[in-house]
């Protein structure tokens, strides 16, 4: 008896570790017969759990979606990597996710062995998370709404309020979801506009009924997550410039994220920064304070900029100089 359920379980494992298997396989990796494997599958049916098999030569079993969440089977380092992202969506911009995170996280642990609580307290003890709290949250129902308008190819209906409050109603065919570290947001078709637009998805709120299906179209770029950062990080602000930075792209890379600007190689010393930001004397600050050398290739009005910084600060090193120098 104590061996059939150690299988049981191991075949629900493996059952939730891939979509499907053929029988001939799932007797294989437990070491029994297909006809062992075809009463096991009963057993588990019995207890509630769906498992589908489809008959032929190209059929397997599959565990299906229920009416209730079957026990997680998980590996100890499986275990270990779901408690340490449970507690880091703690910070992400999901409104709710949180609470539902903490709530999680103490059902895990409840069940955990000794040996992986023990690991798990020691990440959550000597780890300080360096996260800012998002401002701007997103209700989680609207992430799903969006997400399942994307997956089945429906028209979607919402209100935006842009970022000085105005609000205006969209209709648009919604392609993904791009999430950064603090934000989310909707690629999609803007129907009125005739074009892709990149929508802040704490900014969303849909207008059921939702629909007619549509055609996929061809996405605006390859890569949706540069598509994106280029959008939010530089042609929507007032003041756009492209600067020349003095280090290889992948130092460049490694200080510049998604939300500063967009990195492009340009030889083997040097990459180009596109970025941007509400006026020109901000991006000069940006730029400077990423700690390269740099040179502007556009706009020319940032080069008056940067010249105008020089001069105030060598203005200020020469009062600070005659000031120490008087006090001697």
């Amino acid at each position: 008896m104590l061996e059939t359920s150690a299988r049981l379980l191991r075949l629900l494992s493996l059952l939730q570790a891939h979509r499907e298997w053929s029988g001939p396989d799932l007797a294989d990796r437990l070491g029994v017969t297909p006809r062992t494997v075809r009463r096991d599958v009963d057993r588990l049916r019995e207890l509630g759990y769906p498992v589908h098999a489809t008959p032929g030569t190209g059929g397997g079993y599959q565990l299906g979606a229920g009416a209730e969440l079957p026990p997680l089977l998980l590996d100890d380092e499986e275990a270990v990597a779901v408690a340490v992202g449970l507690r880091a969506a703690a910070g992400q911009g999901v409104e709710g996710i949180g609470e539902s995170s903490v709530r999680a996280l103490a059902k895990l642990e409840q069940v955990l062995p000794g040996r992986l609580r023990r690991r798990i307290s020691a990440l959550n003890t000597f780890t300080v998370p360096m996260m800012r709290t998002p401002k701007d949250r997103v209700d989680p129902a609207v992430l799903t709404e969006l997400a399942n308008a994307c997956r089945d190819g429906e028209r979607l209906r919402f209100v935006y309020r842009d970022h000085g409050g105005a609000s205006s109603r969209r209709t648009v065919e919604p392609h993904r979801l791009v999430c950064t570290e603090r934000r989310w947001y909707l690629v999609a078709w803007d129907l009125d506009r005739g074009d892709w637009r990149t929508f802040r998805a704490d900014r969303i709120e849909p207008k059921p009924p939702h629909g007619p299906r549509f055609p996929p179209r061809e996405p605006p770029a390859a890569d949706l997550a540069a598509y994106v950062s280029k959008g939010v990080s530089s042609t929507a602000y007032a003041a756009e410039a492209t600067v020349r930075l003095f280090v290889p792209l992948a130092e460049a890379a490694s200080v510049v994220g998604p939300l500063d600007g967009t990195l492009e190689a340009d030889g083997d010393g040097s990459c180009l920064l596109r970025t941007g930001a509400h006026s020109l004397d901000v991006l000069v600050i940006h730029v400077s304070l990423m700690g390269f050398d740099f040179e502007v290739v556009e706009p020319p009005e940032l080069t008056d900029r940067v010249r105008a910084l020089r001069d105030r600060l060598s203005r200020a090193l020469d009062r600070t100089a005659a000031g120490s120098a008087g006090d001697s």
